[in-house]
């Protein structure tokens, strides 16, 4: 029994001619590099877009008139930061100088007091030196050295010093500093004898007297 070799052939073109179900290339597999390719970029696409819209909510729309008031404004704004360093420089420089002239005024505010007091000491040198040269008496010395005294209370005077009035008068603990209680004809507490002379500058006491006061007599 023979067969029919043509029938088989034109099955097999058949079946050959059938086209395939697999997709070409990369043995068949989907492309996904260009997948990721579109993915990235939609993905940019996005984020512009919701930079544009936040872009415009931002923005402010003004006239040109409201521009030019604004730009004046901040140019008067400018001036006034810079007319404000300027002053503050001028501060600075106005605190410097103060500081410095109080520095110099503390430095030399006795200068005038201590050229006076050379002045006596020349007095009272030359007093001196005249005394053991020349011989001479006790009692011109001594109205030397009152004359001298003199000249250096006045100075003090002038610069507003002053000594105090304490004897006779009740002790005052502002004023005086009791050393020792005598007895004394004086009432109780009342200052018998001043050891040591205190001084007023104007109306503050800068030195305090040293004193003896009178204590309660045994006999009252």
């Amino acid at each position: 029994m023979q067969y029919d070799n043509k029938k088989g052939n034109d099955h097999k073109a058949e079946a050959g001619g059938l086209p395939s179900d697999k997709p070409e290339g990369n043995g068949g597999q989907p492309n996904s590099h260009s997948h990721r390719q579109s993915h990235k970029k939609e993905e940019k696409q996005s984020a512009a877009a919701q930079e544009m819209d936040a872009l415009k909510e931002n923005t402010v729309t003004i006239t040109e008139e409201e521009y030019k008031k604004l730009q004046k404004e901040a140019a008067e704004v400018k001036e006034c930061q810079d007319r404000l360093l300027r002053l503050q420089a001028d501060f600075d420089n106005a605190r410097k100088r103060m500081e410095r002239q109080c520095q110099d005024f503390t430095k030399y505010a006795s200068e005038g007091i201590i050229v006076e007091l050379l002045t006596i000491l020349d007095d009272l040198e030359r007093t001196t030196q005249v005394a053991e040269n020349k011989g001479v008496s006790l009692e011109t010395f001594l109205k030397g050295i009152e004359m001298i005294l003199s000249h250096l209370y006045e100075m003090l005077k002038v610069h507003g010093v002053k000594p105090m009035e304490v004897v006779g008068r009740p002790f005052d603990p502002h004023t005086s500093e009791a050393l020792m209680q005598v007895e004394s004809g004086l009432p109780e507490n009342a200052v018998v004898e001043e050891m040591q002379k205190g001084y007023y500058l104007n109306d503050r006491v800068v030195r305090t007297a040293k004193v003896k006061v009178a204590k309660k007599s045994l006999a009252a």
